[in-house]
């Protein structure tokens, strides 16, 4: 479900959640006006979706090194969705591909910003690629320490992990592009 912000809840056009809405929601104390004030300049959206835009531009250019795919290696090779691409294009050009598919979703959720169709394509692939890469905290061997008999993630685990949270973004681009799209739609 779509929750409006304040502003668009009042129906005036007026920004902010002082505006007179009248039967409409209104943001009343301190902690509701914070969130109306974060709700209405979409912080939520440009934080995730630049944050995104970096890391896959950034991640991506790394994996198209010789580092970078040799850093795979333990991670594909281990995954059952991943280990048969590995076998058939190697380390380098697996790395090659995968960092385009960064550099590509990353482009994508760029012109949503304009075309937020394009973004919903973004985070589709964006969903794909973090869904891949989650499942391989559960593959990867030695993505775990032991200390006093209590397992901890490493650095690998801790690697593997943040990508749970982007997982989490990519859906969260996706209904926000999809929203605007929606709403593009709806003025035609």
């Amino acid at each position: 479900m779509i929750e409006p912000t304040s502003a668009e809840a009042s129906g005036d056009g007026v920004r902010g959640s002082q505006a007179n809405t009248g039967n409409k929601l209104q943001a009343k104390s301190v902690l509701t006006k914070i969130a109306a004030f974060v709700a209405d300049r979409n912080i939520a959206f440009l934080v995730c979706s630049i944050g995104m835009i970096v890391m896959l531009l950034w991640a991506g250019k790394f994996k198209m090194t010789a580092p970078g795919a040799e850093g795979i290696i333990p991670l594909v090779s281990n995954s059952p969705l991943t280990s048969l691409q590995l076998k058939v294009f190697g380390p380098y050009v697996l790395g090659d591909m995968i960092g385009a598919t960064e550099w590509t979703a990353a482009i994508l959720l760029i012109i949503g910003y304009f075309r937020p169709k394009a973004g919903i394509v973004g985070g589709i692939i964006l969903v794909g690629m973090f869904f891949t890469t989650s499942s391989m905290l559960i593959t990867t061997p030695d993505d775990t320490i032991v200390v006093h008999g209590i397992h901890y993630m490493n650095n690998l685990g801790l690697f593997l992990f943040k990508d749970i949270i982007s997982f989490g973004v990519a859906f969260y681009l996706i209904s926000y592009y999809g929203r605007k799209a929606i709403m593009a739609e709806n003025r035609r």
